[in-house]
């Protein structure tokens, strides 16, 4: 998928030095850290969210098989939602009012968006959600690999973001890639979000701009 990104980005013209600027959620993460590998000298800033260089066994043996088993096992649709919610959101933001207006909370504008998405089944396919996961769950990124793309890109210009109560990519996993991208010591910012779940631009919307952008602006600045 890194490779499909870079003939994309390729076929635009996207081709000078330090022109690129990735951000990465969850999937999009890993992808993205490949594609850092791929062409470390084309990437300007490079910010990895809720994403993981390898899922590790952060919640216990039991907990971890029931909740992959969990993931595949045919659920009533309200039953499928509730878990969804409870594996990408924070509990207090979900039961917030919600901020665009329209449904009586950010909770129940997530079930509305998810259920238009599912009725689409040409574009949201069960084959396609197991490829996904299979393709997360294999994603491994060495701790050497990842001091090499520090080395490469530049820790000054990477930044790790995730929240403490992420359930579906935990935030140890958040930890863990930014130490062994070089830590806070050596430049790379991180950013941990007290008590938020998986979808930061979703639950820390202000702040999440403000941290892309100022990253964006130190890249274009060096």
């Amino acid at each position: 998928m890194a490779k499909d990104t870079l003939e994309v980005v390729d076929f635009l013209g996207w081709t000078d030095k330090r022109q690129l600027h990735i951000v990465g959620v969850s999937m999009g993460g890993m992808i993205a850290q490949e594609l850092g590998l791929l062409v470390p000298e084309r990437i300007a800033s490079l910010s990895l969210v809720s994403t993981a260089a390898r899922i590790v066994n952060t919640v216990g043996f039991v907990e971890n098989l029931r909740s992959r088993i969990n993931m595949f096992l045919p659920r009533a649709i309200d039953v499928q939602l509730a878990n969804l919610k409870a594996r990408l959101f924070s509990v207090p933001w979900l039961e917030q009012p919600d901020g665009d207006g329209g449904f009586p909370t950010n909770g129940d504008r997530f079930a509305a968006q998810e259920l238009k998405k599912r009725s689409d089944t040409e574009g949201f396919t069960r084959t396609g959600f197991i490829c996904q996961a299979i393709a997360a769950g294999w994603h491994h990124k060495s701790a050497e690999q990842l001091n090499a793309l520090g080395d490469a890109v530049g820790r000054e210009r990477i930044q790790v973001m995730h929240g403490t109560v992420d359930n579906m990519i935990t935030v140890p996993h958040g930890e863990i890639l930014a130490h062994e991208l070089g830590g806070e010591e050596h430049g790379v910012t991180t950013t941990i979000f007290d008590g938020r779940g998986h979808v930061l631009f979703w639950e820390e919307r202000q702040k999440f701009k403000e941290l892309i952008t100022s990253l964006i602006e130190k890249a274009e600045a060096m």
